[in-house]
């Protein structure tokens, strides 16, 4: 008589604890990982106190369309300033009007610092 042992049912892995692993692993990377890029724009606003104001006015309204300074619309902003300023450090004075995105704000005030323009403030 001969005993064989029975054999024994074949067991499935359990894929909880691999399922648990990866999402830690992406928990872990979703944390460490930087999705933009941090910038600094180095822009005064009006209620910090700087100088005074002096001058004929330099108002320049932004919209999502179009940019008018001093309530008329110009094409070319830097060149329509010219005339109004004494030098490159007198203020400008920047208003963001109509929804328009800080995205354009940012695109006017490169271009004026392209131009040569230092002293901008954003006022609400």
């Amino acid at each position: 008589m001969q005993f064989t042992v029975p054999a024994r049912p074949r067991r499935r892995p359990s894929l909880t604890p691999m399922i648990d692993v990866v999402f830690l692993l992406l928990v872990f990377f979703m944390l460490a990982s930087r999705f933009g890029m941090d910038a600094m724009l180095p822009l005064p606003l009006a209620a910090s106190g700087g100088e005074r104001y002096t001058g004929p006015p330099r108002l320049v309204d932004i919209s999502p369309e179009a940019v008018a300074l001093n309530g008329r619309p110009v094409q070319d902003l830097p060149a329509a300033l010219v005339p109004l300023m004494t030098g490159p450090g007198d203020m400008i004075i920047l208003r963001g009007r109509d929804g328009a995105t800080l995205q354009r704000v940012v695109s006017i005030t490169e271009d004026l610092r392209a131009a040569g323009y230092t002293a901008l403030v954003l006022v609400e």
